[in-house]
């Protein structure tokens, strides 16, 4: 089968591609129901907007047009692909699974647009299972259960291992990223990277470091920086 499937491959990309109605329609509409699946997988469990899900459904479609305008020549339409750089546009930064999507998409409409449907379907289908499976395993949640704690406190307070014994009680993993002075150099605002072991226990570890800190600020928010961020 696999050797039917390179043959075939082999075939279509050095010979030009018949385009008919029939052979478009197809094409289109496969390109149309894997750009769904594509999109159904990377925004699964994830906040996305409504426009990146468009563009993961549509971009398969886009590209195989591409293609097929220039009759199946594989090189002349990633280059035609390679224009659209030009034009520069203002994006949120994505990070790497959403770069995954967009290959993913865009290596459906080079498969589409030279009639490999079979090849298109197969190659989708393995990579979803892959991303979904991910999605499922708990591999990853502990950096993303990552908090960011920042306390002030006075200058005449040792900061090394004052606050060891309630990180111990409270948290699975605690590091200390930043300090520094402020308020004339009479405070100390330190920041530390904290796993919760239960995150019900939140209120609790605050109420504690605050008896610690003299009752000064002290604040607790999710991790920001996306460490999958390519």
């Amino acid at each position: 089968m696999l050797e039917n499937l390179a043959t075939t491959i082999e075939t279509t990309t050095t010979s030009s591609l018949s385009i008919n109605n029939e052979t478009f329609a197809l094409c289109t509409l496969v390109s149309l129901l894997l750009g769904i699946a594509i999109s159904f997988t990377f925004c699964f469990k994830q906040k996305r907007s409504k426009g990146f899900i468009l563009a993961l459904t549509i971009l398969p479609v886009i590209v195989q047009v591409v293609i097929m305008m220039v009759n199946g020549n594989v090189g002349t339409g990633v280059a035609v692909m390679g224009a659209f750089s030009l034009v520069r546009f203002r994006s949120v930064p994505g990070n790497a699974k959403d770069i995954c999507g967009i290959f993913l998409a865009m290596a459906v409409g080079l498969a589409t647009g030279t009639d490999q449907l079979i090849l298109a379907a197969i190659f989708t289908a393995v990579v979803c299972a892959v991303a979904l499976i991910y999605s499922f395993s708990p591999l990853g949640n502990t950096r993303d259960s990552m908090k960011v704690l920042g306390i002030t406190i006075p200058e005449s307070l040792d900061y090394s291992e004052v606050f060891d014994d309630i990180f111990n009680k409270y948290t699975s993993h605690s590091e200390l990223t930043s300090s520094k002075t402020t308020g004339m150099g009479s405070l100390y605002k330190l920041t530390y990277e904290i796993t919760l072991k239960d995150p019900r226990q939140e209120k609790a570890m605050i109420d504690e470091l605050r008896t610690r800190n003299g009752n000064l600020e002290i604040s607790c928010s999710k991790k920001t920086e996306d460490p999958d961020q390519l």
